[in-house]
């Protein structure tokens, strides 16, 4: 079944696939190297995604030392696929080490940054930039105010963040609503069903402040697949030494699940991610055009309420320190007893498609 989905990111018009292309390893570069694919391999993969209805397309300057933008650049123009492609990149990863302004978020390196980006993609503007990695030291209001800057000029038509903490998005966000500057409407974040972190803080406020959240790594690294059950290691996250006993005993659950709708552990955990509350869209890669026709497969079945459950008791995080204060439990302890409150009654906002 094709990607015929399309959902609005964040709070913006800008209409995205439910699954998006992950384009880490194309090239054979840098710190991606060990698993890279030359361009030759890199595209069956995109033709794939395209063909398969996707539009979504994630790379980053860090990736394969710039080959995955150089590489996705020439692919998308093979493919005359420029204006159909919602093309996004990311920046702040160091591109020389001898120079404290080549990396980071700052207003210098942001402009180069993107400036080399454009280059090596071989296009005068990208659809989404995403700030890469907080650093921890750049004002949150000079960053804003770049990314609206690039928007004026062109260059960008959305901006959003990656890999930061929730106040940081938040702050932003309000900076710019404050100051009728550009809106972020994407955060990209690690999310799967063993890592769940996200949803205690970054997906409300997302859900809140209008920022779609684009999950990366759905299947924890491959982890998800139950590859490494075995004893192999070979892969991008590959140190099984990394996984608690809780993570291992995951996978009996979903192998469950998976057998019971007749598909596979990987596709049960994309499709979970995806349709996720707050989740926008999921960022799957391959290292073949089949296994991503596989993955894109995982939103051809529905997982049922009770299976969901199963699903979520096994991976569920408990609440810690403030945070149990506000599980339905404690919350009870608000209101009147017997009283029931709530924000708006069912259907007070039903879906809208556009069909």
């Amino acid at each position: 079944m094709a990607l015929d989905q399309y959902y609005l990111l964040g709070r913006s018009g800008l209409r995205v696939s439910r699954l998006a292309l992950g384009t880490m390893n194309f090239g054979t570069g840098g710190f991606h190297a060990a698993y890279g694919k030359t361009e030759d391999e890199a595209r069956p993969i995109f033709r794939e995604y395209l063909d398969q209805g996707g539009n979504f397309v994630d790379t980053a300057d860090f990736y394969t030392a710039g080959e995955s933008e150089t590489i996705l650049g020439r692919l998308i123009t093979e493919a005359n696929a420029r204006d159909r492609v919602v093309l996004t990149t990311k920046f702040t990863n160091s591109v020389d080490p001898g120079d404290p302004n080549a990396g980071g978020n700052g207003r210098k390196h942001l402009v180069r940054a993107l400036e080399a980006s454009l280059r090596r993609l071989g296009t005068d503007y990208v659809d989404l930039f995403l700030l890469h990695t907080w650093d921890r030291l750049t004002p949150v209001e000079e960053v804003v105010r770049t990314l609206d800057d690039l928007v004026r000029a062109g260059k960008i038509r959305y901006a959003g963040l990656s890999d930061v903490p929730a106040w940081y998005a938040a702050r932003a966000q309000s900076i710019a609503e404050a100051h009728a500057l550009t809106p972020l409407i994407n955060l990209q974040l690690p999310y799967s069903l063993v890592q769940r972190q996200i949803e205690t803080e970054h997906i409300p406020m997302g859900q809140n402040l209008g920022m779609g959240v684009t999950a990366w790594s759905p299947l924890a690294g491959g982890f998800l697949t139950g590859k490494y059950r075995d004893g192999g290691t070979e892969g991008r996250l590959g140190d099984a030494q990394t996984w608690t006993e809780r993570d291992w005993q995951l996978l009996k659950p979903l192998e469950e699940v998976a057998g019971k709708l007749g598909v596979t552990m990987a596709q049960v955990a994309i499709n979970w991610v995806a349709t996720q509350p707050g989740i926008a869209s999921a960022i799957v890669g391959a290292s073949s055009a089949g296994q991503l026709g596989a993955g894109m497969a995982a939103l051809d079945f529905e997982i049922p309420a009770e299976l969901r459950a199963t699903l979520d008791e096994a991976s569920a995080t408990p609440p810690a320190s403030v945070y149990r204060m506000f599980t339905p439990q404690y919350q009870n302890w608000i209101v009147t007893p017997g009283t029931k409150v709530g924000d708006k009654p069912d259907g007070y906002a039903p879906a809208v498609r556009n069909w």
